[in-house]
């Protein structure tokens, strides 16, 4: 079935779910990360970028924050640009652990593969199999390449913050030796984490994140650079990423209830991605104890529930002026 979504619509439902959503309250910010527990926790911003490039926004879009975990789609992104689809599926995975993001039990429990890029163990494999190897400069510049591309407009590494991630990384220090043992990192394991957490640590916008989301959706075309990011048959197997795990354990509820693949990081953004439609992303600091923004949640559910869009519907989306 086809379904077609005027942009006047979807401005109109932005601004709603704002209003609607900005005297919400429950959660806190993280404050297992010194400088994230010090973001002001009143902030709060939707956005939503079309295909044709415009970006509908509502509340703080344009304030920077750290990407944190979203960035292991990115990074994701950078790996099957490199290598494809199939290495990343036998180096690394695609399976959700059922487990929480920092897991060594994950480990553990499936010692002969990591599972899937977007845990923490993942994405720290998933740096050290960035091009080209044993290089920590050049690795670094395709990583920041790679989001620049796909958000369409630079990211800028937050160094308060990276510094406060490196003074308190102990448990991803434990996950990337032990991966080492188990043959599933492949570059130095030191050099790979460094990266991982420089990554965590890059500056972003709920604008930036949209345009990202919008170019997944629109099967690697930057809806604002028209830059052909990454090749279109890659776009489901990214999706089926994000789709997986993109809440960690209880990504089953948040697609139960959302109907949209959605990546969420500790830094209070989440990135959505309605394939075929547009992207979406939201950010507020103050996090459920599963470590994902209340208000963010809460935003993206009421835009895609009042649209009755949904990946499992079957509807091809039509997005009109």
């Amino acid at each position: 079935m086809k379904k077609t979504i005027s942009a006047a619509s979807l401005r109109s439902l932005v601004g709603e779910a704002y209003e609607q959503v900005k005297s919400a309250t429950g959660g806190a910010n993280a404050n297992y990360i010194p400088y994230l527990a010090n973001v002001p926790s009143d902030l709060f911003g939707i956005a939503l970028c079309l295909p044709s490039g415009e970006v509908i926004e509502a509340g703080d879009t344009d304030y920077v924050f750290g990407i944190e975990s979203i960035s292991k789609v990115h990074t994701a992104v950078l790996v099957l640009r490199q290598s494809g689809a199939d290495e990343l599926l036998a180096k690394i995975g695609a399976d959700a652990t059922g487990l929480p993001f920092n897991s060594i039990m994950a480990i553990l429990l499936e010692k002969d593969h990591p599972s899937t890029p977007l845990v923490n163990s993942g994405a720290i494999s998933a740096c050290s199999l960035v091009k080209p190897t044993g290089n920590a400069d050049a690795k670094w510049q395709a990583i920041v390449d790679n989001m620049t591309d796909l958000c369409g407009s630079p990211l800028v590494l937050q160094q308060e913050l990276y510094k406060s991630e490196t003074a308190t990384n102990f448990n991803n220090k434990s996950i990337a030796w032990l991966l080492k043992n188990y043959n599933r990192i492949y570059d130095d394991p030191d050099l790979s984490l460094d990266l991982y957490t420089r990554q965590c640590s890059m500056g972003v916008t709920a604008h930036q994140l949209a345009v990202a989301g919008c170019t997944i959706a629109s099967y690697g075309l930057n809806p604002v650079t028209k830059q052909q990011v990454f090749p279109s048959a890659l776009a489901p197997k990214i999706v089926a990423l994000i789709a997986a795990v993109g809440f960690y354990e209880h990504t089953g509820d948040w697609m139960y209830t959302s109907g949209i693949p959605a990546k969420t990081g500790v830094g209070g953004g989440v990135m959505g991605v309605l394939p075929g439609g547009f992207g979406i992303a939201a950010f507020a600091p103050p996090l459920d104890d599963a470590g994902n923004s209340v208000k963010a949640q809460l935003a993206i559910k009421y835009i895609t529930q009042h649209l009755g869009v949904n990946v499992y519907s079957g509807d091809s989306i039509e997005i009109t002026a």
